[in-house]
């Protein structure tokens, strides 16, 4: 029995190799675990954007609009407003006479031929019946809805006086609006609008890696400049009006 027990007792060398291995496989573990454990870096996006172009525009027919998903609808929308812009800026024409002519010239010719039908032996003219979906309009209205909240609540944090870079950014983009205004009227205004949102969408949805990567460094850029502004000019306001700053 003695001979039996100093024959499976673990000798120093034993204790020592047993050792090393128990280290290495806890420190092997260890970095395991700090690798599965280790997050991802984060993807830049612009704005924040953490859906699809198609999802952020709000889904539905509008955001197929925006994006040429519809290609017709997408194209009759802007040749409409390029027709308007066309009539109201270049031809000088006003809204209410240019609806009513259009309106007397439509009605006298389908008035004459509905009449004329039955002396000339023809059928009368098909007059389609034009029923607006409801699921386009209250799509339609719930984009815009989601912005105009959105534009509020901006217009709400700057006016209690919380986002000083937002206050600036806004002050900015005001400022660039009373230029062009004075520069244009208000339709031409409206219409670089609707080809901004019949073109920028669908144009980042095509290039937002590219488009991601430079709106990440002019962000880098405009931090920069605005802590060289924040120590140049906002660290030289008084303190008692400095605190009331966001």
């Amino acid at each position: 029995m003695a001979e039996e027990h100093e024959k499976h007792e673990p000798t120093l060398i034993d204790k020592i190799t047993e050792k090393f291995h128990s280290h290495d496989s806890s420190s092997s573990s260890d970095s395991d675990n700090d690798r599965e454990e280790k997050p991802a870096s984060k993807i830049y996006r612009l704005f924040g954007r953490e859906k699809p172009v198609h999802k952020v525009l709000g889904g539905g027919k509008p955001a197929d609009i925006f994006l040429w998903r519809d290609k017709k609808i997408s194209g009759g929308l802007l040749g409409v407003a390029t027709a308007i812009w066309v009539f109201f800026e270049l031809l000088e024409y006003h809204l209410l006479s240019l609806v009513c002519h259009i309106l007397i010239l439509a009605l006298a010719v389908l008035f004459l031929w509905s009449n004329a039908s039955t002396f000339i032996n023809k059928s009368p003219p098909k007059i389609p019946e034009v029923i607006i979906p409801e699921d386009i309009i209250l799509g339609v209205a719930s984009a815009f809805r989601v912005e105009f909240n959105r534009a509020f609540a901006i217009i709400r944090d700057i006016a209690r006086g919380r986002d000083l870079k937002k206050f600036l950014a806004v002050i900015v983009g005001l400022w660039v609006l009373s230029v062009l205004g004075s520069c244009c009227s208000f339709l031409t205004l409206f219409y670089i609008g609707f080809i901004l949102v019949h073109t920028v969408p669908v144009i980042y949805e095509k290039y937002d890696a590219q488009i991601d990567a430079f709106a990440e460094r002019a962000e880098a850029e405009f931090k920069k400049q605005y802590a060289v502004f924040d120590a140049k000019v906002l660290s030289k306001i008084p303190k008692g009006i400095k605190d009331k700053l966001p």
